[in-house]
């Protein structure tokens, strides 16, 4: 794990430096289990987030924005009565474990000083914020409730005694010499980075890799030695905040990974690698969870339309087969004399053909002569009939698989706040019924689109879903801004803000465009663009559909750092 000990240890230094003395102003609780605390500290303001995710727990300083519900969460609520208006006092990590106590100072109700501890515990799955009340140890809450049922070691409820998670006992690293590596490992039982885990509080498998390919050949001299040459540079906060990727996986650490096969991106502070780390990782998280049921509605509605296109084209191929029937009519017609009920087929000379050659047409038994040629006749009226009626539906069940394809899309790349939008479009297109509710008829949100700036500083807007798409392309934007979008790729729609946008500002905007397709992940994708004026929708399309004229296209690599750059612009 990346957030091991070690990371804990220089979190926790870099809030101290930024965060002790400052004030909590705000306090707000945008998901379940992320809280963001607004603290004025040396004359300015920060953004502290502190995650008890299962799979994203963390704690650092953000300059993300979040969107923060109508009414607050009740774990708010009470953090906001306990800590706004406190001072942080210190932040301290615990016994070199992923915990983390801030302390703070702060008044009560009735104007006595009050201290408080906001324990932050980072471990995975079983991470948790906890609210205790310094003086007596007593929880006053926590962000996830722990019953004597579901953990016999340890109570988390209010009003029960605080008890820290278990130590396993392990030796503190900073505290340990070469001597005390050598006699803790058993050098001939091998696996020594698992052993260096075992014996040493906050080692990850990560840092334990790394003091063993340090050692090079590791015995009983290197590995200490490259071990406790790690610690010193933990000691002496000679950090090197870094993301490493290998084109299939990411991690990030707070010392060099050289024994990565990897690329490293370094950045300024731990909140800033952890920022872009997890940028759109967490929500998309929350997506999938809030979409679960409308990506596998739609992935159906999808699957089903293309097997009704295989069946339609099936059928179209026998409608093509009208005018043979009609040939097989005539010809049994012509020659009713020389058939007889109980033929299987008959061999007879085709009129129509100039050389005058023979053509087997196949009969049924049980059907006397006429009836044979009868039966010709309605198979070929039946599939002229059909054939125009085929088409039709060919090309409607094809525009419903780019819907939905489109939609599939918009569900991988939306935020949590464009999923009812998403669905409220199923409801008033008539894939979904509304959900019953018993509450008053909500007023029609406003629709927000994302916003980003170029380099340059031009004004940059992106739909992320088809409501978005349209209220974007049809009512925003200027007859004469630049419109961009993949061709002939599902994504979303790109308005540059600018009669006349520099070259570089159109590769951005095409680099968004591409960014938020189905060809995120490729490479060289081709972007059109054009005036909003050449783009129309045609009566009765299905949402978010347009066609258009007079484009130019460009080829694009998506770069999640470009979009990262100009979201931050904003």
């Amino acid at each position: 794990m990346s957030f091991d000990g070690v990371f804990t240890y220089a979190m926790a230094k870099e809030l101290k430096e930024a965060l002790e003395g400052g004030r909590i102003t705000k306090i707000y609780q945008p998901f379940p289990h992320e809280l963001v605390l607004y603290i004025r500290s040396y004359g300015q303001n920060h953004k502290l987030l502190l995650s008890a995710h299962p799979s994203y727990a963390r704690i650092h300083l953000t300059s993300e924005a979040y969107d923060n519900p109508a009414e607050p969460p009740m774990f708010c609520m009470l953090l906001r009565k306990h800590l706004e208006g406190s001072i942080i006092e210190s932040i301290q990590q615990v016994d070199f474990d992923r915990i983390i106590v801030i302390e703070t100072k702060g008044r009560n109700e009735i104007g006595d000083v009050s201290s408080k501890q906001l324990i932050i515990e980072i471990m995975g799955r079983h991470s948790n914020m906890i609210l205790i009340d310094k003086e007596t140890n007593t929880i006053i809450d926590s962000i996830k409730h722990l019953s004597p049922a579901v953990n016999r070691y340890r109570t988390v409820l209010p009003g029960h005694e605080y008890i820290a998670p278990p130590s396993h006992e392990k030796i503190n690293p900073l505290l340990a010499t070469e001597e005390t590596v050598m006699k803790k490992l058993d050098f001939h039982a091998g696996k020594l980075t698992d052993q260096l885990v075992a014996t040493f509080a906050g080692v990850s498998p990560l840092f334990a890799k790394e003091a063993v390919f340090r050692a090079g050949l590791a015995n009983r001299t290197t590995l200490p030695k490259s071990f406790i040459a790690l610690i010193e540079e933990v000691r002496n906060g000679q950090f090197t905040p870094s993301i490493y990727t290998n084109g299939q996986k990411e991690w990030f650490y707070v010392l060099p990974l050289t024994h990565l096969q990897a690329e490293a991106k370094t950045f300024r502070t731990l909140s800033e690698m952890l920022d872009r780390f997890y940028f759109g990782k967490a929500e998309r998280d929350r997506v999938k969870q809030q979409a679960h049921d409308l990506e596998r509605f739609v992935a159906n509605e999808k699957a089903k339309n293309e097997k009704k296109l295989l069946k339609l084209e099936q059928t179209l191929e026998e409608a093509k087969q009208a005018e043979q029937y009609r040939l097989y009519g005539e010809l049994l017609t012509a020659n009713l004399y020389a058939v007889q009920r109980g033929m299987k087929e008959i061999e007879v000379i085709n009129y129509y053909d100039e050389n005058g050659a023979t053509i087997t047409i196949p009969l049924d038994k049980q059907k006397s002569p006429s009836e044979n040629a009868q039966s010709y006749f309605q198979k070929y009226q039946k599939a002229k009939n059909s054939l125009s009626i085929v088409q039709q539906q060919i090309e409607r069940t094809k525009e419903e698989i780019v819907y939905f394809e489109t939609l599939l899309q918009q569900l991988e790349t939306a935020a949590p706040k464009d999923i009812e939008e998403i669905r409220e479009e199923l409801i008033e297109q008539g894939y979904l019924r509304a959900r019953a509710t018993k509450q008053k008829k909500q007023k029609m949100r406003s629709i927000e689109l994302e916003r980003y700036v170029s380099s340059d500083g031009t004004e940059i807007f992106v739909g992320k879903n088809n409501k978005q798409n349209d209220y974007l392309t049809n009512k925003l934007a200027g007859k004469d801004d630049i419109w961009l979008h993949t061709k002939d790729i599902p994504g979303s729609h790109v308005v540059i803000r600018s009669k006349h946008p520099s070259e570089q500002t159109i590769i951005e905007a095409a680099n968004l465009a591409a960014y938020f397709s189905k060809a995120r992940h490729s490479s060289s994708v081709p972007v059109d663009y054009t005036r909003i004026r050449y783009v129309k929708k045609p009566n009765g399309a299905k949402p978010g559909f347009v066609i258009y004229e007079n484009q130019q296209t460009i080829y694009v690599t998506p770069d999640e750092e470009l979009v990262v750059q100009m979201k931050k612009s904003v």
